[in-house]
């Protein structure tokens, strides 16, 4: 596997990823209007101008994506995607410490869906820690806040 950041011209395959990703947290929630979902070609391909983008490719394949960006010293990251077939195998532990990298925020910051055991788990097992709840960022979804501080930062 090789973690790199995506270019433009990866874009198709990026939003295919996460499409397929997210796809599993509709089912789970039961809502597939979420964002990630609704996200088209040319948002995605804007969000170049102002986010880090990063691929894990295997055998020259997209299997998997992160983004960020940093703003007033806080590190958002999102859409954090693993192809199905291709999750529980360190991919997206992978892509998160390899986004966290390349930013030096005061602390990094992330939501996800609180029905989201597994990503979750994921988070916390990097050092993220649950800072709010009960927002709705993703229409119907209850969400979950998580940070992890610098001092934290492998």
């Amino acid at each position: 596997m090789e973690i790199t950041q995506a270019l433009r011209a990866d874009a198709e395959d990026i939003l295919a990823v996460q499409k397929l990703a997210f796809r599993m947290e509709a089912e789970r929630y039961h809502d597939y209007d979420i964002p990630p979902l609704r996200q088209t070609i040319d948002d995605l391909r804007t969000q170049f101008n102002t986010h880090v983008i990063l691929k894990a490719t295997i055998d020259g394949e997209v299997v998997g994506t992160v983004r960020a960006y940093e703003k007033d010293g806080i590190c958002h990251i999102g859409r954090l995607a693993v192809r199905p077939e291709y999750q529980n195998r360190g991919i997206g532990a992978a892509l998160m410490l390899e986004i966290e990298k390349r930013f030096t925020p005061k602390r990094f910051e992330l939501f996800v869906g609180a029905c989201s055991d597994n990503n979750i788990h994921l988070y916390t097992k990097l050092g993220y820690s649950t800072f709010d709840s009960g927002g709705d960022c993703c229409g119907s979804v209850e969400t979950v806040f998580m940070e992890k501080r610098a001092k934290e930062n492998s």
